[in-house]
């Protein structure tokens, strides 16, 4: 079994490029730019970059390679790689972070395992937050997604980074450092197959990827699920022969604002059959990255932890499979939720929105002053935003405009969403409080006002990220796959502060 990321060995210096003791030099140039990087490094690569820019062969556009070869003596480096950026306007969190991915992968193609990277001023961004997305960008590029292949075909990791860069900017590329890890910790998780990863299984892992100073971590047993009232995630679970699991992890570190407390609920549905509604055969082995959200708010609690950012957090992540059995919920059947209210079961493959129910209630009575939830929860919401989009929900609105906020620091994409009155009666039962799945038209909004009704009256916020959560192909920056996506988000969230909401 292979190593699935390696962490490289990551670190600024205010060196020259010529004197950096790597392999390859990396060096973003802006597509309206180009002039004063000719100027810079073109006789060093003996006019290579000259001459493929006039050919047309290389326009800097985003995420465009050239390599070339390093021919002054005095340079210790024997490559040098140039990354596009685009127009110069146009290079924001999520294109720096690209970049540095996208040259990072080339890199390790080329077998290089010291790399550095010359933090050119190519962008808009400030000197700590471009150091903090080239340093998330160059470890998330360090990832391997055939960890159970039986050969290695894979290309080797970068052992080494450099960011040539100010020496002030240590803190922020240590920094994304540390995200850049979580993300490829929870990517390992959301990839792994059904068979090595059951709910019991998933709730040791995710235990262990948040086993870091300042987070404590309990793991509640179906007798406890049971005690607690919580009948709909019992009822999604009843169909396996795996046992249900709840994590519950809490960060309170000394000096927090008191009163204030980030809950972050996560679906962590290890394999989703659709029960007795069951899916189609095709495309159902993807059906193992439908525990992302739980992955995701387990990875962002412990980046949280491992900032040391001053606030209270704790994460909630429901775990169950969703088979079909003897044993399985019927379409038909009603279910008790610990908050006391019935749901009438039209579809068993509607089953996010019921665990996710439950899990939101136990955290706004762990004291959750603030909620996140975070699911693959709806394909609607792909036919709505594409795969490229995540969906927000939620209330109030301020709460909303700071998600979108950290959404745009983080460099990821989200897109608000209606949860007009109306919805609601379309969630009305004759026979219980209410459906699990009203039908086809607004899914992702009915499935979001759902939850609502499990969210308590404070501030929160739903993500569907059933498009973003995984790539059906490779990019240049991404391999086919779990993508991490909303951890940084979630991160960003915690290190704005969720005070005066």
């Amino acid at each position: 079994m292979h190593v699935p990321y390696e962490v490289p060995r990551l670190t600024v210096s205010d060196a020259t490029p010529g004197a950096a003791d790597v392999d390859l030099i990396i060096i973003p140039i802006a597509q309206d730019y180009t002039a004063p990087a000719v100027a810079a490094y073109d006789e060093v690569v003996d006019g290579e970059l000259s001459a493929a820019l006039e050919r047309g062969e290389f326009r800097a556009q985003a995420c465009e390679l050239l390599v070339a070869r390093a021919s002054r003596r005095e340079w210790r480096a024997r490559r040098v790689v140039f990354i596009g950026g685009g127009p110069r306007a146009g290079i924001d969190a999520e294109r720096m972070r690209r970049m540095a991915a996208t040259a990072a992968q080339a890199a390790r193609q080329q077998r290089h395992q010291r790399v550095a990277w010359l933090d050119a001023e190519a962008g808009t961004l400030e000197t700590a937050a471009r150091v903090e997305l080239i340093a998330e960008g160059l470890t998330i590029a360090n990832f391997d997604n055939g960890l159970h292949k039986s050969t290695n075909d894979r290309q080797g990791f970068i052992t080494e980074a450099v960011i040539l860069a100010p020496a002030e900017a240590g803190a922020a590329a240590a920094t994304g450092r540390m995200t850049g890890e979580s993300i490829n910790a929870a990517r390992v998780l959301i990839n792994e197959p059904g068979n090595f990863l059951t709910p019991r299984i998933l709730a040791d892992k995710a235990r262990d990827l948040a086993s870091v100073p300042g987070i404590t971590a309990e793991i509640l047993d179906e007798a406890a699920i049971a005690a607690l009232g919580m009948g709909m995630l019992l009822g999604v679970a009843c169909g396996s022969a795996e046992p249900p699991r709840l994590l519950v992890l809490r960060y309170e570190p000394a000096g927090a604002p008191a009163g204030q407390v980030l809950g972050l609920v996560g679906k962590g549905v290890t394999f989703d059959s659709g029960g007795i509604s069951i899916k189609p055969a095709d495309g159902m082995e993807r059906m193992k990255d439908d525990m992302a959200g739980g992955a995701t708010v387990v990875a962002a609690l412990r980046s949280i932890a491992l900032q040391k950012l001053p606030i209270r957090a704790l994460a909630v992540v429901p775990m169950v499979e969703n088979m079909v059995s003897g044993k399985a919920t019927r379409p038909g059947d009603i279910l008790r939720s610990a908050s006391g209210l019935t749901v009438e079961v039209n579809n068993t493959d509607a089953e996010g929105r019921l665990i996710l129910g439950d899990a939101l209630w136990y955290a706004r009575r762990l004291g959750a002053t603030h909620v996140i939830d975070v699911a693959t929860l709806t394909g609607a919401v792909v036919v709505a935003l594409g795969k490229t989009t995540t969906g927000l929900f939620g209330t109030p609105e301020p709460w909303l405009a700071r998600i979108r906020a950290a959404a745009a620091a983080a460099g990821e994409k989200l897109w608000p969403m209606p949860l007009f009155e109306d919805y609601r009666e379309l969630l009305k039962s004759e026979i219980a409080d209410m459906v699990n799945s009203p039908g086809r038209p607004a899914g992702s909004i009915t499935a979001a006002m759902f939850l609502k009704e499990f969210a308590g009256s404070g501030p929160w916020a739903h993500l569907d990220i059933a498009g973003t959560a995984w790539a059906e192909e490779s990019k240049p920056w991404q391999p086919k796959g779990a993508t991490g996506a909303m951890i940084r988000t979630l991160v960003d969230v915690a290190r704005g502060g969720i005070s005066g909401v």
